[in-house]
C-alpha cells in the first residue's frame, strides 16, 4: 500500500495560493515570449557579393603542372571547385567572359618523410598539394590576385599511397577550395 500511495501522491496537483498563480503565469508568459523571440532564421554562407554587379563566374580548368601526377586529382578538384560556387553563391556559371575569373594549375603533388620511427625508417608520410590561383574580378581590379594554396595530409608509412591517396587528395581538395573561395569572394 505504501508504494501505492506513492505514486499516487506524484499526480496529485495541490493549487498554489492566489499570488503564485499570477507570478507563474507571468513567468510562463515571459518565457514564451523570450524563446519566440529568440527564434532567428538566418542563413550565413561566407560570401559577400553584390548580386545586382556581379552575376557570373568563369571557373577555368585547372591542370596539372606538378613533378608528380595523379590523373583523376584533376578531376576531383576541379569538380570541388565549381561545386562550392554553385552551392555558396547564386552566382551563374559561364564558359567566358564571367564577372569573376578563377583560374590556375595544381603545381605541386609531393610527399615527405613527417616521422622516423626508432629503427631508423619513416613512420608518418606528409603529403602535400599546392595550387596557384589568378583572380580576376571585371567589376573591382583592386580585388584581382595571383597566390598560391596549399594544404597537407598525413598517413602512416606502412601504408601504401595508393590505398589512401583518393581519400587524401579529396581532403586536401576541400580544404584548398575553401581557402580559394574565402579569398575570391568571402572578404571578410
Amino acid at each position: 500500500m505504501k508504494d501505492k500511495s506513492a505514486i499516487t501522491s506524484l499526480f496529485r496537483w495541490k493549487a498554489p495560493a492566489k499570488g503564485k498563480i499570477r507570478f507563474s503565469f507571468f513567468m510562463l508568459s515571459f518565457a514564451a515570449l523570450l524563446l519566440s523571440s529568440c527564434a532567428i532564421s538566418y542563413k550565413f554562407n561566407g560570401a559577400s557579393i553584390d548580386y545586382q554587379k556581379t552575376k557570373t563566374i568563369q571557373i577555368d580548368p585547372f591542370p596539372i603542372r606538378s613533378a608528380y601526377v595523379w590523373a583523376p586529382m584533376q578531376s576531383i578538384f576541379n569538380n570541388k571547385l565549381t561545386d562550392i560556387y554553385a552551392q555558396q553563391t547564386k552566382l551563374k556559371q559561364v564558359k567566358r567572359g564571367g564577372d569573376l575569373v578563377v583560374a590556375g594549375e595544381i603545381t605541386g603533388f609531393d610527399q615527405y618523410n613527417k616521422g622516423v620511427s626508432a629503427d631508423g625508417y619513416s613512420s608518418q608520410v606528409q603529403l602535400k598539394m599546392t595550387v596557384n590561383v589568378r583572380f580576376t574580378n571585371t567589376k573591382n581590379h583592386q580585388e584581382d590576385f595571383e597566390r598560391q594554396f596549399s594544404a597537407t595530409a598525413e598517413y602512416d608509412a606502412s601504408q601504401q599511397l595508393m590505398a589512401v591517396q583518393e581519400e587524401l587528395v579529396t581532403q586536401m581538395t576541400k580544404d584548398i577550395t575553401e581557402q580559394i573561395f574565402n579569398a575570391t569572394v568571402a572578404n571578410w
